[in-house]
């Protein structure tokens, strides 16, 4: 649980930016409600549907097949622990809303967007080790090059990284993968949902690669490299923190705007994390 803790600010954070960015492409398209004849539920994302539903149970509004089949409910569904992930998605909720982003707006007002986004420039490149080996783990040698290269350039001509002349000068793209998208592109299942404490959605797949990634990880209290950046448990703590600080500053507004229309929370964003990651494995 020690180690868990050490991402957890980090992690929540990206996944609320990671849905974000799926519901931006998304955000044109008319959700129905797919109305249930042996239960009271509907999978929604629009109030004025819902309430036209409840008031008219016999009638089931479909969109299109693979839109409906993305995002209904599946009767065999396997979520041994969702008792357990609904306080914990309150609770996370809670956190992010009245603790993480109140901080982060009072640290936006004192600290330049530049800065901030050069800051968040140097996290994303010293965890280049993630990216390079699941990149080659998955046969794909190309991005792991464009990774090295990225990294290579980022830096030394970008500053250790706080600039990315690797983007903005040789088109090098940013080729994300982890090792829970290694073990989906083996076929490794994802394993029964379960939300973490801070840490947010997840599955049993993704929990065991991110204990992976974290020994490649040289920010990681437990890395392998021998040059990590501390050994002091704590300092990692306030390192992880102010990274999610900062990247929470960035994008301001997102998590809210995307669960507002959301009826009920633990199914739109157990849903959407898992529609992300098939789409990361995929790619």
């Amino acid at each position: 649980m020690k180690n868990l803790i050490i991402f957890a600010l980090t992690i929540i954070t990206f996944n609320a930016c990671s849905v974000t960015s799926y519901y931006k492409v998304n955000s044109n398209l008319e959700f129905e409600a797919v109305a249930k004849e042996d239960r009271n539920t509907y999978i929604l994302f629009g109030k004025e549907r819902a309430l036209e539903l409840k008031e008219n149970k016999d009638k089931k509004f479909f969109v299109d097949e693979g839109f409906t089949e993305e995002f209904a409910e599946k009767p065999d569904d396997f979520d041994p622990l969702e008792p357990y992930n609904r306080v914990m998605t309150s609770f996370n909720d809670y956190v992010y809303v009245n603790l993480l982003t109140p901080t982060a707006e009072a640290y936006s007002k004192v600290m330049p967007k530049e800065a901030r986004i050069g800051i968040s420039n140097f996290f994303h490149n010293i965890t280049f080790p993630i990216r390079f080996v699941n990149n080659i783990l998955q046969f794909k040698f190309s991005y792991a090059l464009e990774e090295l290269g990225r990294f290579s350039v980022n830096s030394t001509a970008g500053v250790l990284g706080f600039m990315d002349p690797a983007k903005e000068y040789l088109n090098l793209e940013k080729r994300e993968e982890d090792f829970g998208q290694t073990l989906g592109y083996y076929g490794v299942g994802e394993g029964f949902h379960i939300v973490m404490p801070l840490l947010g959605p997840s599955n049993l797949r993704d929990r065991i690669g991110s204990f992976a990634d974290g020994y490649i990880a040289p920010f990681s209290y437990y890395s392998a490299f021998s040059d990590k950046i501390t050994d002091d448990f704590f300092v990692t703590i306030g390192v992880s923190t102010f990274e999610s600080i900062n990247s929470t500053s960035l994008n301001l507004g997102q998590y809210e705007s995307i669960k507002k229309d959301a009826i009920d929370l633990y199914p739109f964003l157990k849903d959407s994390y898992t529609q992300i990651r098939k789409k990361a494995i995929k790619e």
